[in-house]
């Protein structure tokens, strides 16, 4: 395990496992123009090195730049609805997702996108934009809560058709059998995303550069660059929340497995970095089945049965300050299987195996409210609304997903129906703007519901699917949508069991046998991306391009 060392601002890890900058700062941000990384001989070099975002360890005396060049990031422009292609001989730079140079070129101004609108950031966060004014002087406008909610429709979602299938993993899930994935999730600044499989291991992929310079026929299958072994069945595993590829030192996963303590993972070199041990009351190591950090990345919260425990981000050990859901056999009882943070009040909700959902302070653990058993099985996923004024549900074996009203706790306003007969957690997401919510489903369908049909009157009803289609062969159980691109990712597999009366005639057929026959045309272990904006995007050559599905 490596020692934790100073935290960053967001609370991050510094451990030996990742070497500091030289000053022990993180990466200062540029007074006006950011510089932008490397010129053209810079970007030859690179070609002959791994394209992976996580590379070898630089010396201490190597520039920032070249560590947020290994992200991967190549050529970010503004990728509203695919407009603006940019090639890869321009620079950019990678806190505002600019063109800088060249600009003149096509009659823009630096900081400005081709469509005219203000450039959108890698992290999903609007940093200070710098725009010419008449006078020619620079007025720096920072963004307030209007702007972020305009900003989030510039996702551009399109569900008018069917997304198309972009690139995808396959080959990685082949070299073990019943290699079926458990989810996948973005990293907040959507650099890159990460994967959870049967294999007990935590892989993650870089988004393609291919997508940010239009080149999508040149696409290929996505392989991981880091690999990340737990020990045993992997329970949860969630994102540091201020993670930023600009700064190494908040690149970290937390995952939680099965008789081990929770692990704080490297994404940027792939090491362990520290651990968090939790004990149960008879000073035996117990594992956390939930895991999620708090929204300003200070504390991780951890899921148990009848139990909360806090662990600070800055602290790692075994100190943490522990929260029962049950007190005088009064409250949430039951493993807590889901965790989730609003984002408007300083409440968080704990969904549990007993079908229940409570919310509590966060300030101490206090049950706020603890909401009607609705759900026919136990509760896998919990969502907040982006305004805080809703809570998504769902649970396994159970057909729909609840949105529930909290300003009046305990009313639900909509039921979305979905397929869910297996006791596997299918995730579902919510888009950056609030209007769609995806879900996949255990016959491999993927569901988009727009909430903008939703009874005006608040009248509970089953919402029904704006748009279905088969986006696996297998169960659909990961659902995760880009926090600025239109980019769904979605996962898919589950555990394979041979049919009744397979290969009966044959008594010198093993089980094994058997069950690899009945899995040849049902098993499919994938990772997919799909493009789910609007198609058809024009080029700078003023050809019409558009995403091509790939075949497995």
């Amino acid at each position: 395990m490596s020692d934790a060392g100073p935290s960053g601002e967001g609370g991050g890890f510094g451990g030996t496992g990742q070497e500091a900058d030289p000053d022990g700062e993180p990466p200062q941000e540029g007074p006006e123009y950011l510089p932008c990384i490397g010129d053209q001989e810079e970007a030859e070099k690179e070609e002959e090195e791994p394209s992976a975002a996580k590379q070898p360890r630089l010396d201490d005396d190597d520039e920032v730049g070249f560590r947020l060049h290994e992200t991967g990031l190549k050529t970010i422009s503004s990728v509203g609805g695919g407009q603006g292609v940019v090639l890869n001989t321009e620079k950019v730079c990678f806190t505002c997702c600019t063109v800088l140079s060249r600009a003149e070129d096509h009659g823009m101004t630096a900081g400005e996108s081709e469509q005219g609108e203000e450039p959108w950031c890698q992290n999903g966060e609007n940093k200070e934009t710098i725009t010419p004014t008449e006078e020619g002087g620079d007025e720096v406008e920072k963004s307030g809560q209007d702007d972020v909610a305009s900003q989030r429709q510039y996702l551009g979602l399109d569900f008018s058709q069917n997304p198309q299938m972009l690139t995808g993993s396959w080959a990685e899930y082949t070299h073990s059998p019943e290699n079926y994935l458990k989810g996948c999730k973005w990293a907040p600044d959507g650099s890159c995303i990460l994967s959870n499989s049967a294999d007990n291991v935590l892989r993650v992929y870089n988004l393609p550069p291919e997508l940010y310079s239009g080149s999508w026929d040149l696409l290929s299958e996505m392989s991981p660059v880091l690999r990340m072994t737990e020990g045993d069945t992997i329970y949860d595993y969630c994102w540091f929340p201020k993670m930023s590829s600009l700064d190494p030192e908040t690149c970290f996963i937390a995952s939680s497995s099965r008789d081990n303590p929770v692990h704080i993972w490297d994404a940027f070199y792939g090491d362990l970095r520290a651990s968090f041990r939790p004990y149960n009351h008879l000073d035996e190591l117990t594992a956390a089945h939930s895991l999620c950090f708090s929204p300003d990345g200070s504390q991780l919260y951890c899921g148990f049965e009848k139990t909360v425990r806090v662990f600070y981000t800055e602290r790692p050990g075994r100190d943490c300050e522990e929260r029962p859901t049950v007190v005088k056999k009064q409250g949430q009882s039951g493993i807590i299987s889901c965790l989730a943070f609003s984002p408007s009040q300083s409440v968080y909700a704990c969904g549990s195996y007993s079908r229940t959902v409570g919310l509590y302070s966060c300030v101490d653990g206090s049950l706020l409210a603890l909401l009607p058993q609705r759900h026919h099985g136990g509760v896998t996923h919990l969502l907040f609304s982006h305004d805080g004024y809703h809570l998504y549900t769902g649970g396994r074996k159970d057909p729909e997903i609840l949105c529930w009203d909290l300003r009046e706790p305990g009313r639900v306003l909509f039921s979305l129906p979905r397929t869910v007969s297996t006791n596997q957690r299918i995730y579902f997401d919510l888009d950056p703007s609030g209007r769609y919510i995806v879900s996949g489903n255990t016959d491999g369908m993927m569901s988009v519901w727009d909430t903008l049909t939703a009874p005006p009157d608040g009248s509970e009803e089953i919402l029904q699917p704006y748009l279905q289609f088969q986006a696996h062969r297998d169960c659909t159980n990961g659902i995760s949508i880009h926090p600025f691109m239109p980019l769904v990712a979605s996962s898919s597999g589950q555990r394979q069991f041979p049919w009744p009366g397979d290969s009966d005639d044959s008594g010198s057929e093993s089980d094994e046998d058997r069950v690899m026959t009945s899995e040849g045309n049902r098993e499919d272990n994938a990772l997919a991306l799909w493009w789910a904006g609007p198609l058809g995007a024009t080029g700078e050559d003023g050809r019409q391009e558009g995403p091509t599905a790939l075949e497995n």
